[in-house]
């Protein structure tokens, strides 16, 4: 528990760092912590995928983060504004389609690997097979995770970035206190309550008590830290503007209600994965933990959602 602690510690301080020079420095700061928790995910993921029998490119699977992160900084500033993820899915095909040449291409090492494998059939089926596993890893969670990128400059996309210059800001900070506030008091509300399982046979700490009292708890503290906004003039008057006032708070309630069921959600299909592949943990990088996938699980499904919903109250 100690070690979970000093952990979690440890994670809100770099978290807290990343804001702080986003804010301060360059939001630079902020894509740069996206492409290492991208990076780092994708070389979890490309294990997690080899033990669950999907063999695939787990080292063009690590690096792909990082490449998608940086071509969606350069389109975002070279005008392509929310049509940077076109970009980022034709990525996806070029290295998918890439790694399937390279094992057509090197045919004397595609073959002793199928050996090894004890795989029988074409060189050229088992290779297709091995470029969709490894798109796998390319869209989870490095694409879908790379969205964040936006959030974080979304005064480039949104029609409120001249009126509300610091929206970015509040995008992120939504996206993080989200899952921090369900998480946090489902594992309370589930202790406390206990009662039938949300899904035994994937995650068995789960309860339907505790996914019902941290989507509610993440709607109260959300709508309380928007009011508490609203009290300070200079941002109620931007929020007035770009008709998020209190009026609108409604607009909010939803936009948090979905997220916390959808940020749930990724937590079970993370640990529908590692019961696939049979496995306790994603990684050992964060002790008391595991691995990134399974600290950071929750917004990998989230962030997209809230990139589109914030897409659509802001448009």
């Amino acid at each position: 528990m100690k070690e979970r602690l000093l952990t979690s510690l440890g994670l809100t301080i770099v978290l807290v760092l990343a804001f702080v020079l986003k804010i301060y420095v360059s939001a630079y700061f902020f894509d740069f912590f996206v492409a290492v928790l991208g990076l780092l995910g994708g070389i979890e993921i490309a294990k997690v995928l080899t033990k669950m029998g999907k063999f695939n490119h787990s080292e063009i699977v690590g690096i792909f983060p990082v490449v998608l992160c940086v071509a969606l900084v350069l389109c975002l500033f070279g005008g392509l504004g929310y049509y940077s993820l076109l970009v980022g899915l034709a990525l996806v095909v070029v290295f998918t389609l890439g790694v399937f040449l390279v094992d057509i291409v090197f045919r004397k090492q595609t073959r002793k690997e199928m050996r090894i494998r004890e795989e029988k059939g074409s060189l050229t089926k088992f290779a297709f097979k091995k470029a969709i596993n490894t798109m796998y890893g390319f869209l989870y969670p490095s694409f879908l995770l790379s969205t964040m990128i936006l959030l974080n400059h979304f005064e480039i996309l949104s029609s409120v970035g001249d009126v509300f210059p610091t929206v970015s800001i509040m995008t992120l900070l939504f996206a993080f206190l989200i899952p921090i506030f369900t998480d946090t008091f489902a594992m309370f509300t589930g202790c406390l309550i206990g009662g039938k399982k949300l899904c035994p046979k994937i995650s068995p700490g789960k309860t339907v008590s505790g996914a019902i009292g941290g989507a509610v708890c993440a709607v109260i503290l959300c709508a309380s830290l928007f009011l508490m906004f609203n009290q300070i003039e200079s941002i109620a008057y931007v929020l007035n503007a770009v008709n998020l006032g209190i009026n609108n708070i409604w607009k909010l309630i939803i936009i948090v209600l979905l997220g916390s069921v959808i940020s749930q959600l990724g937590d079970i299909f993370e640990s529908y994965l590692k019961r696939r592949a049979n496995v306790k943990d994603t990684g050992r990088i964060l002790p008391g933990h595991g691995g990134i996938l399974d600290r950071f699980d929750s917004y990998i499904f989230l962030t997209p959602y809230l990139l589109v919903a914030f897409l659509i109250l802001f448009i």
